[in-house]
């Protein structure tokens, strides 16, 4: 097998996305992440389109990459205006990239709807910017924009268009299926032969229009294709791009192409997450290979079968990629479902201990109420300990209250009144004491949040490091109205590490109360296991 050039538009294709706004900052440390995994070529932006694009590549020459090669992308200059007096391309000389990126337009469409010009003088613009660009130094990757519907239409000019690329001084010739409607088969028809007829070897460039991006790079790549193109998550125009998180993988376990080092690939799940937490976008929990639940097991015969080889239910070891295995406790679940679990919390429980089946109804019995423990992994732990009778409170409630006031300004405040008994037979024997403490917040969920810390910090500092970092509503039973049943889901951090707990109730914020204080709970709970781990 073959090394494949990785080439990421992250920053140019996929900032393209719609709710997707990158400062030059972000743009920087995602450059960095992708030049610490080992990416080839990192496509920083059009410098010229607009002021930030420009400032990043001014900003990276202070911070320059260790490994990888930044490109600047921009078009084929304009119809009728030779290459050196054309001010998109002064702007990609300013970048000071040694690669440039240059698309062109390959489908005859495009040239005559689009441009408003003629065939030959395409070819010309073509011939003409890259020949340039390499009199100035630059070496140059040419994206054929269009390339297969250009090819289904008019296979002889589609074809003429690489070509003048090549004569012209192209080192690499990027295929793109910008319309993302193509399919595998149609890929793989399309480019029989291809690359044996071309003097510089050929890359891919997808998109998911039609749901098939990374199929149709994976085919590309089989038909001879050296180089893909693809943004992290996916991220891009319309439907997005080519996965890179997806394709690394496949490339790699699948098809034994050598595209990240040993080392490096299995930091794709932790670059997926860290490029979801700056675009400010959720990450998808079902992405192949590095989402949350690629390797989660529900359903009790899986698990069982699982535990006793994983290969009955995983098509690869999640570590290769850096994901983890989970086993889900749920409605569906089994007696392995629990044993897994409490495995993960270092409890060694037996199949036969008649503690694990009362666990087991016990979460069937509350997810028939509305919860749900497969999202809420900590409000689990905390059932399980319960269920062993090692459940030693930290504190407990006597009474809340929760106001909310309006002010002529239109602004609204609420405060928080709780009640909370601290107790410290942890500590000290069994002492108690009594905490009745208010506190403000933007709104009764944040106020009550507060409180509980506020009355909890002076006992228990680590709560001061605690964050409530999301927060889930769901009405279960929507015909009913304000009375509805509600189930709350609330993420947590230290800083370090996250988890999550649930509350259900006809009352909002006794649902949310619920899940706020476990979460505080299991932090504390957390902390201790940590502070006599060897």
């Amino acid at each position: 097998m073959s090394a494949i050039t990785l080439y990421d538009t992250t920053l140019r294709d996929g900032s393209q996305r719609e709710g997707i706004s990158l400062s030059v900052e972000d743009k920087l440390r995602i450059a960095h992440r992708l030049d610490q995994i080992g990416v080839h070529f990192i496509e920083g932006g059009w410098p010229g389109a607009n002021p930030k694009d420009v400032q990043f590549f001014w900003e990276l020459k202070k911070q320059p990459l260790r490994h990888t090669q930044v490109v600047a992308f921009c078009s084929t200059r304009r119809p009728g205006c030779a290459a050196a007096n054309d001010d998109l391309l002064s702007h990609v000389l300013a970048a000071g990239t040694s690669w440039v990126t240059i698309f062109g337009k390959s489908w005859d469409l495009h040239v005559k709807d689009s441009l408003k010009t003629t065939l030959p003088e395409n070819l010309a613009m073509i011939q003409d910017t890259i020949a340039y660009l390499r009199s100035q130094g630059r070496r140059v990757i040419y994206d054929a924009e269009h390339f297969f519907d250009g090819y289904r239409h008019n296979p002889a000019y589609a074809l003429a268009t690489l070509e003048c690329a090549q004569a012209s001084g192209a080192e690499w010739l990027v295929l793109c299926d910008t319309n993302g409607g193509m399919l595998p088969t149609q890929i793989q028809a399309m480019m029989a032969g291809l690359a044996d007829r071309m003097q510089v070897p050929l890359g891919i460039h997808t998109h998911n229009d039609a749901g098939t991006a990374v199929a149709n790079a994976l085919v590309a790549v089989e038909q001879g294709v050296r180089m893909v193109q693809g943004t992290i998550n996916g991220y891009g125009e319309r439907c997005g791009n080519a996965n890179l998180c997806t394709l690394i993988p496949n490339l790699q376990l699948k098809l034994g192409h050598t595209c990240l080092t040993p080392e490096h690939l299995p930091l794709i799940t932790d670059l997926s997450r860290f490029v979801s937490e700056v675009v400010n976008l959720a990450p998808d929990d079902h992405w192949p290979f590095v989402g949350r639940s690629a390797f989660a097991h529900k359903g009790g015969i899986h698990v069982s079968a699982v535990a006793k080889n994983p290969l009955t239910y995983e098509h690869i070891d999640p570590e290769q990629v850096g994901n983890l295995r989970r086993v889900l406790v749920s409605e569906q679940a089994g007696v392995s479902n629990i044993l897994e679990k409490a495995r993960d919390l270092a409890l060694d429980l037996t199949r036969d201990d008649p503690r694990v089946r009362q666990i087991l109804k016990r979460v069937k019995d509350l997810e028939l109420l509305g919860y749900q423990f497969e999202a809420a992994e900590a409000s689990f732990a905390l059932l399980v300990y319960e269920g062993l009778q090692n459940r030693l409170p930290w504190f407990t409630l006597e009474g809340f209250s929760v106001t909310t006031q309006t002010f002529p300004d239109q602004s609204v405040r609420c405060e928080a009144t709780v009640k909370v008994r601290l107790t410290e037979e942890r500590r000290t024997g069994g002492t108690s004491l009594l905490q009745h403490v208010a506190a403000d917040g933007n709104g009764p969920v944040a106020a009550l949040d507060c409180a509980l810390r506020k009355a909890l910090q002076e006992f228990y500092p680590e709560v001061g490091q605690f964050k409530l970092t999301d927060y889930k509503v769901r009405i279960l039973d929507s015909p009913s109205g304000t009375q509805a049943k509600t189930r709350v889901l609330v993420e947590s951090s230290d800083g370090t590490t996250r988890w999550h707990t649930v509350g259900v109730s006809s009352n909002i914020i006794e649902a949310s109360y619920q899940a706020v204080v476990e979460g505080i709970e299991y932090g504390l709970l957390l902390r201790q296991r940590q502070a006599v781990a060897p």
